[in-house]
């Protein structure tokens, strides 16, 4: 009996712990700040929203680190090395999930997997998951979305990955690649054994890191967002870029593009966008588009890669993002 009504705890906490946040919000912005009608209503779903948010991140951060922690570049380049079309790109795909980088280490990363010997095509795949599908990815998509979209744009995600790097290893784009990567020679560091109170020194580190780093990013889109939320006209964005509007997933990607940003400053964004009529699909599209297909991106990856290759892969992200939306509005109508 002591066991079911511990486990009945447990699952029930965490709407516990929401129903409390969004109470506290309320109470901040009624009582403390003396706020009434739409700036209330802004003010506690941005009291509500950052707190839930940076709570969820900080155990998301902390669970992927000590997984990180086993999952070393050595690793990486040893379990991709030699692998072929097909297994390699999935192995590839799931590889970037606990291994995120953001732009300034993207090419040096790149590098280490092509003078291993990597096939380009599964580079690409691991290059394309791990932006798009990380642990604050994750963990804003769980805590604001919930886990059925959050396990519906993984699943999407890894299947743009993996479909992507088949293509562009089969389109025999090596000679695009630039010359001095494989002329390069990148020190290799020797694995560390590490013990359990160091993996764990290490997650806590990582949270503190990681949730200072995207923190200014968080407070931005979510207060972005609770303009949005308290402001806009309900159903307004409905008539732009709701399910009907055929052109709206396109042209949602195409303005993502020069939008450059994080998972944590598009998703609180997406989500106020979402509840004034937004579709689910047009806006995870956006979000694709905002996080991984940026041109930030675009000219560090140029050090390396010719303007053909960066077209080409460009090109099929945003097809697959267009795809990734029809499909999800198409899903959930």
């Amino acid at each position: 009996m002591q066991l079911i009504m511990k486990n009945a705890l447990i699952i029930s906490f965490p709407s516990l712990y929401m129903g409390l946040l969004e109470d506290f919000g309320v109470w901040v912005a009624a009582s403390v700040l003396g706020l009434d009608g739409q700036a209330a209503e802004a003010m506690s779903f941005f009291i509500y929203d950052t707190i839930k948010i940076f709570t969820l991140l900080a155990i998301m951060v902390f669970l992927v680190s000590i997984m990180r922690t086993f999952v070393t570049p050595q690793k990486i380049k040893g379990w991709l090395g030699g692998k072929r079309e097909g297994l390699g790109n999935v192995i590839a795909a799931l590889i970037g999930i606990p291994t995120p980088f953001c732009s300034c280490s993207a090419v040096p990363l790149f590098i280490g997997l092509v003078e291993a010997g990597v096939p380009l095509g599964v580079t690409f795949s691991f290059l394309i998951a791990s932006p798009l599908i990380n642990e604050v990815a994750i963990a804003l998509l769980l805590s604001l979305f919930g886990l059925e979209i959050t396990i519906l744009y993984i699943a999407l995600g890894l299947a743009i990955a993996i479909c992507a790097g088949i293509i562009i290893g089969r389109l025999g784009l090596e000679k695009e690649i630039d010359e001095s990567v494989f002329k390069h020679k990148a020190r290799i560091k020797k694995d560390e054994k590490l013990s359990w109170d160091d993996r764990i020194e290490y997650a806590k580190e990582q949270v503190v890191w990681i949730t200072s780093r995207v923190g200014p990013y968080i407070i931005f889109g979510v207060g972005i967002g609770a303009l949005v939320h308290g402001y806009v006209p309900v159903g307004i964005l409905t008539q732009i870029a709701g399910p009907d509007n055929i052109f709206a997933v396109p042209l949602a990607v195409l303005v993502g593009i020069p939008l450059y940003s994080n998972a944590a400053g598009a998703i609180p964004i997406i989500q106020a966008l979402i509840g004034k009529g937004m579709a689910m699909g047009t806006a995870l599209a956006l979000m694709m588009s905002i996080t991984a297909l940026s041109f930030p991106e675009m000219i560090i990856l140029r050090k390396v890669l010719s303007t053909k290759l960066i077209a080409i892969f460009a090109t099929i992200l945003a097809v697959s993002f267009i795809a990734v939306g029809v499909i999800m509005n198409f899903v959930l109508a």
